[in-house]
């Protein structure tokens, strides 16, 4: 009994892992001084997403690359966080994070744009299933701290529902509050 719960979890958690798509972003050799020379070790970043809003992190050292890269997965796939996307493909708005010395600004872009965005940055937003952004990162060009930028960017994006929610408004309330604010609207040029 216990052995078959066993073996279900098991089906179970790589049935859930195979909906993954991981991306390798950087792999560092790293070197420890010892007595007989140097004994070399590996540290891989890696990104996985379902590429349907949730997306993760990891960061993981060993003496191999292939274990190194296991670790790292794993470690992202206990940190996912989960993106609200405008129409399965974009962000709802614009929206800056940073960490460290890193900075990244990412914008909402209309279908059809493509993923606009370097290296580490394009590996999250691949992961995630974004299919239209605009990004930029300034300052660091570090990778952890770019991908570590590009999340807090991504944990500060709201969607409007959870907007709504917050001010005790209904979604319909506010985009047409936000329609009437925009310049240049047939209502707002009626009341001028």
């Amino acid at each position: 009994m216990a052995r078959e719960r066993e073996g279900r979890r098991r089906d179970e958690r790589e049935e859930r892992d195979t909906e993954f798509v991981d991306r390798l972003v950087h792999i560092n050799r790293v070197a420890k001084v010892v007595k007989g020379g140097r004994r070399f070790g590996f540290a891989a970043l890696v990104v996985v997403g379902d590429q349907k809003g949730r997306v993760g992190f990891g960061h993981g050292k060993a003496r191999e690359v292939p274990e190194a890269i296991r670790k790292a997965t794993e470690a992202a796939k206990r940190g996912l966080i989960r993106v609200a996307l405008r129409e399965g493909r974009t962000l709802h708005h614009d929206v800056a994070g940073r960490h460290g010395s890193g900075k990244v600004i990412l914008r909402a872009a209309p279908q059809g744009t493509g993923i606009i965005a370097g290296g580490p940055m394009r590996a999250v937003f691949e992961s995630v299933g974004m299919q239209d952004v605009v990004a930029k990162s300034l300052g660091s060009s570090n990778p952890y701290n770019l991908i570590r930028a590009t999340f807090d960017a991504l944990k500060r994006e709201d969607s409007p529902r959870a907007v709504a929610a917050r001010r005790g408004l209904k979604v319909s309330a506010l985009q047409a509050r936000r329609r009437d604010a925009e310049p240049g609207s047939a209502d707002s040029a009626d009341a001028a």
